[in-house]
């Protein structure tokens, strides 16, 4: 529980810092409302009642359902008013933590750069001429700017893990199912993910652990027994040459942080990670982007011109796509995984890169759909092999966050947090 003097000085400041990114933020509840909210809850957990999130304000990604605020997906023809919160949502205001409100994103959560949006391009929480990467671009600039402690979004193909390495935040993708979607606009609904990114790994693990556990309003959640992971980890290493061409100063930057692991006790072992750059290629390039017509596409043919034109591109093209190539498409998959286990198996994590580059807004707009896919590159295949995710800070480049991430096998998702806390 956090504990402060004054609530509505507490939430006067987090506001004041949020005018620093006015277009992060799609609605904030009226300031006094969470002031209220915000004592009374204290004066509960004070009282005794066991509130293991009261004095924390969340951010909520604007296509996740809060109560009381219209969820646009960030398309306000598309915006309707939830009769309730979405469970993640109701389980951390249950555990006492407070909603400031809904978040931009990449429309539809379709894209890695946060730009893709009616209202508006999100700047990086510190240089106004980076993106601040997307989808779940908003809640990333909320925490980093310190008026929310925790974020909710969402990550598909990377959309949670990308804005939080962008801005040296600890971004927690979970096993695909551990937290429901139930109350989510979905990207595709059979691979997204609810995610928490804070700047505190400990506070990141307690939303999860609040959220995390079946829901029936959710078919496909789920829960399965936690995987520890040994304190001196054998953490796979790509070979040589492997990550192709990264931003200047990067490759430096992961060799830096694969000697840290090294230096913590862990056991480098070289891998070769092409099944993962292979299977992360089939998820926008193969017949799965389908699901995202699936999703949303009907609402994209009967409003054109309310929908982002990137957006709507790829959500219209994914309604050629024939029934036999997502068949297709599955069997290469299944394919994958089987040499996808079989890395696992000599390996108990491995490291890699969040991303590739921090573009420009102007770089992103020469070339929205090549920048975006660049940025993808170590993210798209993690929820295809239902692989466990966790983003965290590796140190700056250039005065800019660097992040790499672990990913790992199902429900391994605290014994990644395990691993990272116990960095040098």
């Amino acid at each position: 529980m956090i504990t402060m003097t004054d609530p509505a000085t507490h939430v006067a400041e987090r506001y004041e810092r949020a005018r620093a990114r006015p277009e992060a933020w799609i609605e904030l509840r009226p300031q006094g409302a969470v002031a209220a909210e915000l004592a009374a809850t204290l004066g509960r957990a004070a009282a005794g009642q066991e509130l293991p999130l009261a004095g924390l304000l969340v951010a909520v990604k604007g296509n996740i359902d809060v109560a009381g605020i219209a969820t646009t997906a960030a398309c306000p023809a598309y915006a309707y008013q939830p009769a309730q919160d979405a469970t993640a949502v109701a389980r951390l205001r249950a555990a006492g933590a407070v909603v400031l409100g809904a978040t931009n994103l990449d429309q539809f959560a379709t894209g890695l750069v946060g730009t893709r949006s009616p209202y508006g391009p999100v700047r990086h929480a510190t240089d106004a001429t980076c993106i601040s990467g997307g989808s779940s671009s908003g809640s990333a600039v909320a925490v980093a700017l310190g008026v929310a402690d925790l974020a909710l979004g969402t990550d598909t193909a990377g959309s949670g893990r990308v804005p939080a390495a962008f801005h040296g935040l600890y971004g927690i993708k979970p096993t695909r199912g551990t937290v429901s979607a139930a109350g989510v606009v979905p990207a595709c609904r059979s691979l997204d993910v609810v995610t928490v990114m804070s700047a505190d790994l400990d506070v990141a693990e307690a939303a999860l652990a609040v959220m995390a556990g079946p829901d029936r309003r959710d078919p496909l959640s789920r829960a399965g027994e936690a995987v520890t992971l040994p304190a001196r980890a054998r953490i796979g290493v790509p070979l040589p040459g492997r990550l192709g061409d990264l931003a200047p100063g990067w490759a430096e930057a992961f060799d830096a942080e694969t000697t840290r692991w090294a230096a913590s006790g862990a056991e480098p072992v070289p891998v070769d990670i092409t099944v993962l750059l292979e299977v992360a290629t089939m998820l926008y390039d193969g017949a799965f982007v389908a699901e995202r017509y699936a999703a949303v596409g009907a609402f994209v043919d009967a409003h054109p011109d309310d929908v982002d034109p990137v957006v709507g591109g790829i959500i219209a093209r994914a309604k050629e796509i024939p029934a036999w190539r997502l068949f297709q498409d599955q069997e290469r998959l299944d394919q994958a995984a089987v040499v996808a286990r079989e890395l696992f198996s000599r390996v108990d994590a491995v490291l890699l890169p969040t991303t590739t580059e921090h573009p420009t807004l102007a770089a992103v707009a020469a070339e929205p759909i090549a920048v975006n896919s660049r940025l993808g590159r170590f993210t798209n295949f993690a929820n295809l092999l239902d692989l466990a995710a966790l983003a965290y800070p590796a140190g700056t480049v250039d005065g800019l966050p660097f992040g790499a991430q672990l990913v790992a096998p199902a429900f391994t998702d605290h014994g990644l947090a395990a691993l990272v806390r116990g960095l040098p």
